[in-house]
């Protein structure tokens, strides 16, 4: 899959196959302004204007665990820190 975070506060998993989304995932009430895989692929995070983070599973399209919080401000980017998942 391609993913994209949206503006429209989607996150979107792409078939490209078909150029078409494969599932939307909502769940954000602000804009996303960064996604990110995790190195095994099997999560996506995405951050919001609120300063939230949400992961997905790209395989449903559904949010894994609870929204994480802790950030005041808008989170521009997002990394996973591979050694120690």
């Amino acid at each position: 899959y391609l993913a994209s975070g949206s503006g429209d506060t989607t996150v979107r998993f792409w078939d490209l196959n078909t150029e078409t989304p494969h599932f939307t995932a909502k769940g954000h009430r602000h804009w996303v302004l960064s996604i990110a895989w995790s190195p095994d692929g099997r999560k996506l995070a995405s951050g919001c204007k609120n300063g939230q983070i949400m992961l997905w599973d790209p395989s449903t399209g559904i949010q894994i665990g609870r929204i994480l919080v802790g950030h005041s401000k808008w989170i521009t980017s997002l990394c996973w820190e591979p050694l120690h998942l």
